[in-house]
């Protein structure tokens, strides 16, 4: 009797343990949505799109939002991994707040200028490396 509480025991506590990972999980891969973390994905499929033939758009698109899936999921843990899930609960307040809307909306905004940003940096940093590189 004393063997069949213990396992029940482990069983339940094992399976109150899952629940919680599984709605730790949850917060984790909402705050990559309410951050707009996850929208920066669909500004850079626009960039990749126009690439690929138009003709095969659809079955590309269809085939990199399944593989973002994954690519969420394996994001959300390395947030479980820094953060507690008291903190991702307050990360997720801030992002619905004014200024957490507010900074979700104007990310597009962000990324454009960063991604120009980013660009004229890259080639300065591209003429100082090869004026190192020089022998």
């Amino acid at each position: 009797m004393k063997k069949i509480i213990v396992v029940a025991a482990f069983m339940l506590v094992g399976h109150f343990g899952f629940a919680q990972d599984a709605a730790f999980k949850a917060d984790a891969e909402k705050y990559l949505e309410v951050s707009g973390q996850m929208k920066t994905f669909d500004y850079l499929t626009e960039e990749i799109m126009q690439n690929i033939p138009e003709a095969k758009r659809a079955d590309f698109k269809k085939e990199f939002d399944a593989s973002l899936v994954d690519f969420k999921s394996q994001m959300a843990e390395i947030y479980m991994s820094e953060f507690t899930p008291s903190e991702m609960k307050e990360l997720i307040k801030l992002y619905e707040t004014p200024i957490g809307k507010k900074l979700y909306e104007k990310n597009k905004v962000l990324y454009d200028k960063g991604q120009a940003v980013g660009t004229e940096w890259g080639m300065g940093l591209q003429g100082m490396m090869m004026k190192y590189m020089e022998m």
